[in-house]
């Protein structure tokens, strides 16, 4: 494994979805643009209280334009493909209902660094999400679970 460019071991294969109990998640990607944007726009004080967000300054309390929100998904599209973090859409059908994020801590990049978020109207999501997501890691990622840092709900 390179340490400076990948996140994972170079020959583990990265899931490329999961199915919970009412949501799944697939890697998130430049066509889920209008429902990521419409999803964490519609919920902006939602997400900011969700553990892992709260004292962040994402999402922007002002909102984003489609553009910039296009721009910031295609980012973690890039980081996806060059194994360096990995950002899940939650959808429920083909809606947009939240996001999950797996990324190296930014301060201790040894760390594994998890958050997720629901819309304000699928909140009580939010701790099925928070447990599927937990064995998820365990059971199909490369972590030691003492390395993960997931704000518990």
């Amino acid at each position: 494994m390179n340490d400076r460019l990948s996140f994972v071991p170079d020959g583990f294969d990265v899931p490329l979805g999961f199915d919970g109990d009412g949501f799944r998640l697939e890697p998130l990607g430049e066509a889920h643009n209008a429902r990521d944007l419409a999803a964490w726009s519609g919920s902006i004080a939602h997400v900011r209280a969700t553990p892992g967000f709260q004292g962040r300054e994402w999402p922007p309390v002002e909102g984003m334009s489609a553009e910039a929100n296009l721009a910031d998904l295609a980012r973690h599209v890039r980081d996806f493909a060059a194994r360096t973090g990995f950002t899940y859409s939650v959808l429920e059908g083909d809606e947009v209902i939240g996001c999950l994020y797996v990324y190296p801590g930014k301060d201790a990049p040894e760390r594994v660094q998890v958050s997720s978020w629901v819309r304000e109207d699928r909140a009580p999501l939010d701790k099925v999400l928070y447990a599927a997501v937990a064995q998820w890691l365990a059971e199909a990622w490369p972590f030691e679970a003492e390395r993960i840092d997931y704000a518990a709900r």
